[in-house]
């Protein structure tokens, strides 16, 4: 009878549901930014009558807890200790925050027991208790007065008041160490028979140490444990963010050895750094897994809960980039509201005189705290440790969340604004110089006084996914952003070894863009069985349109200058931005995306082996208009699948070996008008990636080892019959090693080391064929914290980053050298009188000042890193 009524409502929901993406669908044929407004009328439709129907379906839950016994032999030892070798046995995840367990001792257990019994026995007397957050995963909180996990929803009751110790030989058989019976207090179970086609509420927990979690997001498949994956990602949490005072994209993707950065995190303002050797391109940064996020400058990180970064290609995972990024994927996953109120402010100070604020606030309500609410807030303004270059930041996001049995519901809304003054920009490097001069000193500034860059940014998500029946999950999602920026920028070029820089090619950028996105997906997760093969499958649509207004100023040109005693020009007149008024409101090109896969990951021997295979169909059509006249002037519309297979096999528990065959998708070219076949459209590039790998979870550390192949085409014009085709390629292959955890208590580390060997294979008219591309071979990462035994509550850390020469033109007549940076930094956290925490953290960035260039995301350039940098926070919990 209950399951007839569940089936009744979910029907209802399905059917409301499936109703309002259809008029969804046929608003999506509606061109202009007009139709935006009715697009969100019927997402916001879609979600109240999902609500309204699941609500109505809501009601007690059962428990879904593993009910097998195991055989323990934990003996007595530190908790955290005790919680990995009780992760071992069970293969049971644990989230165990540090700050928790430091100090406490488990009394540990012997004999066989569920492993639900297990944990509480383990957590005996410690003041701790644990809650259930999905299948076999759990996370350690503290105990409340009531005895209660705080935030826990259902009915479900796992158990039971116990002797836990004392020689408690009960039936379960578990005894301990003797000691003063503890009782152990009543848990109530949230339901977790849909954590496999669930998304949302579903992080997945963090790897011991805290910095790293153990699992993301795999694109359109949902949220997936690390050692469940063909695939190689590093999930930065927000622990990281905070404790290394990072303040852009760009200082958290420093921990990363596969990625390079192609501009100095200070005074930068994008965000485009390489995975594997190729660049990813701003535009391409996913916020929520819609590539909305901030593009109109470097993102800030403070409202960010994970950094997720996916390498290789992955097209069938996320779709085609809109900017065609194939090296990898970087996602940001919003902050949420704790089960506990959460009241955080943050003062700051950075060198030379930057000084600002950041407020952190999450609170839940209703009678089971289903409803969320998580607010952010940033202002930093002042000089920056550069000549006349000053930087402000301003950021506010609300991140609100339902989470019901059945039904879960997010909506997250951001503001970003960034100016600039005196910013630094990438040198580019004459083709006759071929002894690359000595870099000037990290605060000398060869940008003039009056450049500067001004950006703002408005977006925002919704996104809901509903339960239609145990093994089925229905989710939609719906994203929207406007990005405005505005800038007065210089090219400058070196001409010699003495570092002179050219008066001609030094016109102005003098623009002004205006970008608009929306972008939308819907589909169904499923879990069932065929005999004894378990599927989890996914069908879903998305698509993604953007439109761009440019506006262009005058040019007015530079005087010669040197790097190393720059000449500054007079200010030009303020007409010169002034004309730049974004085209009149005109567009100069919209692009639109759209695409529908299936894929499904088929797992038998309890998911020791593991295949996931799919397709996506991807359609790309591209539109360049006359910003004058708004006329068409041309257009691009093909279409291309793009299939993936991966293999995860575990002949251990805690050993992943895997490979996969994934391929990327861009745009294809048109052929230019110097061409005899002028006009010719080509197909999107296909980029093929081939990767392999081992994973190995040591309990406390883990780490993965990968060889991979990605290759890339790319199109140009044959000399000898003057014909344009898709005849380049570009081939990387590397090597890469990751390492994250906690080696023992007290001891974290973080990083690893990669090797590229990015070969240009196919060129034009073999010149250049087989050099390499402009980016670092070798580069390691080491990344370290301590909590020091003589002084409680005390932390010391270190990172050092070295990188090999590297050609810098394709060519190859062009080379920097070597460089190694090393950074420093001390945290200390003490509680007062009310048990409240205060951390104070301090950093040293660049302790050594090293001055070394730093190659760029693109050919023949360089830049200036940023020079020495204080940075000191105090952290007040309220």
């Amino acid at each position: 009878m209950n399951e007839t009524k569940e089936a009744l409502d979910m029907h209802g929901s399905y059917r409301c549901f499936t109703e309002a993406i259809l008029g969804l669908k046929g608003c999506l044929n509606v061109r202009g930014w007009r139709a935006v407004l009715a697009r969100m009328l019927v997402v916001v439709f879609a979600m109240t009558c999902v609500m309204g129907h699941a609500a109505a379906a809501e009601g007690q839950t059962e428990t879904a807890l593993d009910q097998q016994k195991v055989d323990f032999n934990i003996p007595q030892q530190p908790l955290s200790s005790a919680l990995h070798v009780f992760a071992g046995n069970t293969g049971w995840e644990v989230s165990s925050p540090a700050d928790l367990t430091e100090g406490k001792v488990s009394h540990g257990i012997a004999g066989a027991a569920t492993p639900e019994d297990g944990l509480k026995a383990l957590l005996a007397g410690t003041g701790l208790t644990y809650r259930i957050i999905g299948l076999k995963t759990v996370t350690i909180e503290r105990e409340t007065s009531s005895g209660i996990v705080p935030g826990i929803v259902g009915a479900g009751t796992a158990g039971v008041a116990a002797d836990a110790m004392a020689g408690a030989g009960s039936e379960n058989g578990v005894s301990a160490s003797p000691q003063k019976p503890v009782k152990v207090p009543e848990i109530l179970v949230k339901d977790v028979r849909n954590r496999e086609t669930a998304e949302l509420d579903n992080l997945p927990p963090e790897y011991a140490g805290g910095d790293v979690a153990r699992g993301g997001r795999v694109g359109i498949l949902g949220n997936k444990d690390i050692m469940d994956t063909p695939f190689t990602q590093m999930n930065y949490t927000s622990k990281l963010v905070q404790d290394q005072q990072a303040r852009f994209l760009n200082d958290v993707l420093r921990n990363d050895p596969s990625v390079q950065l192609n501009l100095p995190s200070a005074s930068g303002f994008a965000s485009s750094p390489t995975i594997r050797g190729f660049q990813v391109n701003a535009n391409d940064i996913l916020f929520n897994s819609f590539a909305i996020a901030p593009i109109s400058g470097t993102v800030m990180t403070e409202f960010v809960e994970r950094v997720e970064v996916l390498r290789g290609p992955n097209a069938l995972l996320n779709g085609a980039a809109p900017f065609g990024s194939i090296g990898g994927m970087i996602n940001l996953v919003p902050k949420r509201a704790g089960d506990e109120a959460l009241t955080q402010l943050t003062g700051q100070y950075i060198s030379d005189t930057q000084v600002g604020g950041h407020a952190d606030i999450g609170r839940r309500f209703g009678s089971n705290k289903q409803f969320g609410v998580r607010i952010n807030g940033v202002y930093r303004t002042g000089d920056l440790p550069i000549d006349h270059a000053s930087r402000q930041s301003a950021l506010a996001t609300v991140g609100l969340d339902y989470r019901g049995d059945i039904f879960r519901l997010t909506a997250d809304f951001g503001y970003q604004e960034q100016e600039i003054q005196g910013p630094r920009r990438p040198f580019l490097v004459a083709n006759g110089v071929t002894a690359m001069p000595v870099p000037p000193d990290t605060r000398t500034n060869a940008a003039q006084p009056w450049e500067f860059v001004h950006s703002r940014a408005l977006y925002g998500t919704f996104r809901g996914e509903v339960d239609m029946t145990k093994y089925i999950t229905g989710f939609a999602g719906f994203g929207i952003t406007d990005n405005r920026f505005q800038n007065i920028l210089s090219n400058r070029q070196i001409t010699n070894a003495q570092g002179a820089l050219a008066a001609a090619n030094n016109a102005l950028n003098v623009r002004m863009f205006d970008t608009q996105i929306l972008t939308f997906d819907a589909g169904v997760r499923g879990a069932f069985d065929t005999g004894p093969i378990h599927h989890q499958a996914v069908a879903a649509y998305t698509w993604y349109t953007r439109q761009l207004r440019v506006g262009r100023g005058g040019n007015a040109n530079l005087p010669a200058s040197n790097l190393y005693n720059p000449v500054f020009a007079p200010a030009p007149p303020s007409s010169i931005l002034a004309n730049a008024n974004y085209g009149d409101g005109r567009k100069e090109n919209e692009t639109d995306l759209s695409s529908f896969m299936l894929g499904d990951t088929l797992s038998v021997l309890d998911e020791r082996v593991q295949l996931t295979g799919g397709v996506r169909f991807q359609q790309i059509k591209a539109t360049n208009f006359n910003p004058t006249t708004s006329a068409v002037t041309d257009q691009y519309d093909k279409s291309a699948p793009t299939p993936m297979l991966g293999l995860v096999v575990k002949p251990w528990q805690h050993v992943s070996l895997y490979a996969n065959y994934i391929q990327a998708l861009q745009q294809g070219p048109t052929a230019p008008t110097t061409a005899v076949n002028a006009g010719e459209v080509f197909a999107p590039f296909v980029s093929k990636g081939y990767e392999a790998g081992v994973k190995v979870d040591f309990g406390r550390l883990a780490t993965t080892l990968a060889v991979y192949q990605i290759t890339q085409p790319n199109a140009f014009i044959n000399p000898a019959t003057n014909v344009f085709g898709v005849d380049g390629e570009q081939r990387n292959r590397g090597v890469e090693l990751s390492v994250f955890g906690e080696v023992m208590d007290g001891l974290r580390l973080l990083g690893g080391t990669s090797y590229i060997d990015a070969e240009l294979t196919k060129t034009q008219g073999g010149v250049n064929e087989g050099n390499k591309a402009p980016i670092f071979p070798f580069q390691f990462v080491l990344y370290g914290e301590w909590d020091t035994p003589f002084f409680k509550g005390f932390t010391l850390t270190s990172r050092v980053t070295h990188a090999s020469s590297q050609y810098i033109n394709l060519a190859n007549s062009q080379r920097i050298r070597e460089w190694t940076q090393w950074d420093l930094g001390a945290r200390y956290r003490f509680e007062r009188a009310n048990g409240k925490p205060i951390t104070i953290r301090a950093n040293l960035d660049n302790a050594l000042d090293t001055n070394a260039w730093y190659g760029a995301a693109l050919a023949g350039q360089v830049f200036v890193r940023d020079p020495r940098t204080f940075l000191l926070s105090a952290t007040f919990d309220f």
